[in-house]
């Protein structure tokens, strides 16, 4: 199949499923789309399986997608610009040490704690992992994914405070994710790694990636002041998203750090001082449909994923493990972080449940342990990730509403 015919397959399985979502289940986009592709998936799987089809040109449909190379060096730009513009700079200058401690810290020592509860109970379902495995586990599986979380915290009207904060943290932490991924995987097959290099590492990627971002989008600010005509202006936000992501790997900083900083000063200085009234209607429709349409696009295509797992008794054994190993990690991460700011009052009743259940683990997690390459634990790893995915998505995405209302009422 050619690139248009694979997009054309992709987007029309897409509005599909949309479409019944729409018409019959009325279930936040993000969790119906995988749902309904997971079922799909398993259909297939099982027809296949009893010969009634070929499974091969769907194996090899999701081979030609490379959903970690199309999400991480593609649509993650996109999707990490699109959700920036929205976030106020004063928003985040109220919650900015709650947001950095969630976001950095919480990432870096739900990392550490993952690593270290699936090094210990990994051995006693017959896969033990060596220690650098179980922290690039770790890395993968950090990340928190807002796409489905704000829909929901919306609709049961959580505090403002925890918004920002659930919303703030998701934000960045994909960025930071990102970061202590590559630099994992970078320790991990060097075999040599030292304080000096991580930290060299982890320095270049996440100030490297912040600095570029914070000057392209100060540059493009500029030339969006100089104008006012909103399809040039348009088209400069996408330059900015595009040329910038590309170039910034090219730099080897972080790209997914630079396209969250460049959407902060678009959507703060350039949208206040760049732009006119019809040029900000339109950029918040644009970039809202793009957002919309790309993560229908990455939920279907995480669901589809499912049709390439090997599954075993001892994988789905490692796969449910995996499960109360990351939900254990992340309160450990929360906790600590609300204890440390406790005194300064700044978390609403419930925030460390509400923000543990709210962990929800998305698209880039399972793009990141697909681009593991020859590793020879990937296809465990990339089963692990699977399974906490699916069971935070469908099962804490469907009951964090009925959650987060017990505190807010």
């Amino acid at each position: 199949m050619s690139a248009f015919e694979i997009l054309a397959v992709v987007i029309s399985l897409t509005a599909a499923l949309g479409y019944v979502n729409h018409r019959w289940l009325h279930q936040p986009a993000s969790i119906a789309l995988m749902a309904l592709s997971l079922c799909l998936s398993a259909g297939l799987l099982t027809a296949a399986k009893l010969g009634w089809m070929d499974a091969a040109p769907l194996q090899a449909l999701l081979d030609r997608i490379e959903l970690d190379q199309t999400l991480l060096h593609g649509m993650l730009g996109a999707l990490l610009f699109a959700g920036a513009l929205h976030v106020r700079l004063s928003d985040l200058k109220e919650e900015w040490l709650s947001v950095g401690l969630l976001a950095l810290v919480g990432t870096l020592l739900s990392t550490v704690c993952v690593a270290g509860l699936a090094y210990l109970v990994l051995p006693y379902v017959g896969l033990p992992l060596s220690a650098g495995e179980c922290l690039l586990f770790g890395a993968i599986i950090s990340p928190t994914d807002p796409i489905a979380v704000m829909a929901i915290l919306k609709q049961a009207r959580v505090p403002r405070r925890l918004e920002i904060q659930i919303g703030g943290e998701s934000l960045f932490n994909d960025g930071v994710g990102v970061v202590v991924f590559t630099t994992v995987l970078g320790v991990v097959e060097s075999g040599k790694p030292s304080v000096r290099s991580v930290l060299g590492l982890f320095s270049r990627e996440a100030v490297g990636g912040a600095l570029f971002g914070l000057v392209a989008g100060y540059c493009v600010f500029r030339l969006l002041r100089s104008i006012d005509h909103y399809q040039t202006e348009l088209l400069l936000t996408l330059a900015l998203v595009l040329g910038g992501y590309a170039l910034a790997e090219r730099l080897h900083v972080s790209a997914p750090i630079a396209a969250v900083v460049a959407g902060l000063v678009t959507g703060n200085q350039g949208r206040e001082q760049g732009m006119s009234d019809v040029t900000r209607d339109h950029l918040d429709k644009f970039w809202g449909l793009v957002d919309e349409v790309l993560n229908a696009v990455l939920f279907v295509l995480v669901g589809l994923e499912f049709m390439r797992l090997t599954l075993t008794r001892t994988t789905v054994t490692a796969g449910t493990c995996a499960i109360p190993i990351v939900l254990l990690a992340r309160w450990l991460s929360v906790a600590l972080a609300v204890r440390a700011l406790a005194h300064r009052g700044s978390w609403a009743r419930g925030s460390i449940r509400l923000l543990t259940w709210a962990g929800l683990r998305g698209g880039i997690s399972v793009a990141l342990a697909l681009s593991l390459g020859n590793l020879p634990s990937k296809g465990l790893l990339v089963t692990m990730t699977y399974f906490v995915v699916g069971f935070s998505i469908l099962v804490q995405g469907l009951t964090l509403e009925r959650l987060a209302r017990r505190f807010t009422a």
